[in-house]
């Protein structure tokens, strides 16, 4: 099916971007890539980048702290994600926020919403990321963040397709 939706908004009134995307599995296996480190560092990332997550405790106050990895193997920018609710298979929250090597975090962040639903195999993903500084949402959009996570989520799509054989 090549009708799947894809949208992605930017609100620089209310300082978020709203990214909903549909992809063909069921709704388990799509939570799961985005919430197990084995299968979320095989598409977290815009090829030829990868994720490489370091720790991952997937629980309320848990965080994941990974780098962005180059094709050569360099490891160039790190992010902290801090998992604040979680209702399994439907919702999670986490604040993210770009850090060193030594996961200093280098405020300000982000807020992640992400709420998963299912409807005939479909499952859709929707995806609220409040910033708290319009400064810096903006920095991200012209670093190219649509483009990026667009190519992240059609990553998700060939990994999802792997995954379901």
């Amino acid at each position: 099916m090549n009708n799947l939706l894809f949208d992605f908004t930017v609100n620089k009134a209310t300082k978020t971007v709203f990214v909903t995307r549909e992809f063909e599995a069921d709704q388990s296996l799509v939570w799961d890539a985005f919430t197990k480190k084995e299968i979320l560092d095989q598409w977290w990332a815009p090829k030829p980048f990868e994720s490489r997550t370091k720790v991952m405790d997937f629980k309320v106050g848990g965080r994941r702290f990974y780098a962005m990895v180059s094709a050569e193997g360099q490891e160039l920018n790190y992010s902290i994600q801090t998992y604040t609710a979680i209702s399994p298979k439907t919702n999670f929250k986490f604040e993210s926020v770009f850090a060193d090597k030594e996961e200093n975090p280098f405020p300000p962040g982000s807020n992640w919403n992400l709420n998963f639903s299912e409807e005939n195999g479909i499952t859709k993903v929707s995806i609220s990321i409040y910033n708290e500084s319009l400064e810096r949402m903006e920095k991200m959009i012209e670093m190219g963040f649509k483009e990026g996570f667009t190519k992240t989520l059609n990553e998700l799509t060939n990994v999802l397709i792997i995954l379901k054989k």
